[in-house]
């Protein structure tokens, strides 16, 4: 008997040692550890961003190239009010003004705030963005506002046909009854869902996004993600099943946010470290490398 414990304790005791080596018991932990490494450090591009000028920016441009710079953020999704804001980053990229930072221009439908209240009923709107497009480097139009059976006015149709027509990206804060109308207009609309949809609980977001494979959310305030510090369980299976299908935005539309866009950034971190690396690339930086076709950021 003596015996016969001694051999099950030393089977045991391989096992035991067998499961420790095992590759993918320390790939989960690499993944785990390298995760939250490599989201403190990794590029993230910001796919909500205004540098709106009405009257006046809140930085001026080198103070913002600084934000971005020392928030690694290597690429930014550029909407402004109106659109001088945008031209005058693209004209610092092009004249290298930023190193390395990557920006990609939308025509937004504003000349002033009180646009966001009219402009898909407005005629003017269309011509904005005809002859903004006119400038050769635009990829979308957006951010608009859009809510309910507003959004099934003929001006808004004619944009999503526009859009359609010239591979434009829509950026749409929209409810979801403006978001299907957008669909409807023309269901082969590639949309950017400013906010995915605020509150929308994660089980109808996963429809949505099975639904319309050409919709995208975009995660800048949007609720629930976390509990306290820690992602939510619907939250970390929603990035596990579409982790190809998020973006992260600051959305500087008010000062206060570039004040605080240091802890915007902050809490992307924070939650992007809990995900497998993988995960956390493609929201960070790779689905927006992926759609407007940067090269690669290490």
């Amino acid at each position: 008997m003596r015996f016969e414990r001694l051999i099950f304790l030393a089977a045991l005791g391989l096992a035991a040692l067998v499961l420790m080596s095992w590759p993918g018991r320390a790939q989960a932990q690499g993944v785990v550890q390298g995760g939250a490494q490599d989201a403190a450090a990794m590029p993230i591009f910001d796919a909500h961003m205004h540098y709106n000028q009405e009257p006046n920016p809140f930085f001026s441009l080198d103070k913002v190239i600084e934000v971005f710079d020392r928030n690694n953020v290597k690429g930014i999704l550029a909407t402004s009010r109106p659109n001088k804001g945008t031209h005058q980053l693209m004209q610092a990229q092009k004249d290298q003004k930023a190193p390395g930072l990557w920006v990609v221009p939308f025509i937004r439908p504003y000349r002033v705030r009180a646009d966001i209240q009219t402009w898909f009923g407005d005629p003017l709107s269309i011509e904005l963005i005809e002859s903004e497009f006119k400038r050769g480097y635009y990829r979308g139009i957006g951010e608009f506002h859009l809510y309910g059976k507003s959004a099934w006015n003929p001006i808004v149709k004619k944009i999503v046909d526009f859009a359609v027509a010239n591979d434009l990206y829509l950026h749409a804060h929209a409810d979801e009854e403006a978001l299907l109308i957008l669909f409807e207009h023309n269901p082969k609309a590639k949309i950017i869902w400013a906010h995915t949809g605020f509150s929308t609980p994660p089980a109808r977001v996963a429809e949505l996004l099975d639904k319309y494979p050409m919709l995208w959310g975009e995660l800048s305030y949007r609720g629930g993600i976390t509990r306290g510090s820690a992602l939510t369980p619907e939250w970390r299976d929603l990035f596990a099943r579409y982790s190809d299908r998020f973006l992260l935005g600051s959305d500087t539309w008010i000062n206060e946010r570039w004040a605080s866009y240091d802890d915007i950034m902050g809490e992307y971190r924070s939650w992007l470290k809990q995900l497998p690396r993988e995960q956390a690339q493609r929201i960070a930086w790779g689905n927006a490398a992926r759609l407007f076709g940067a090269a690669k950021v290490d």
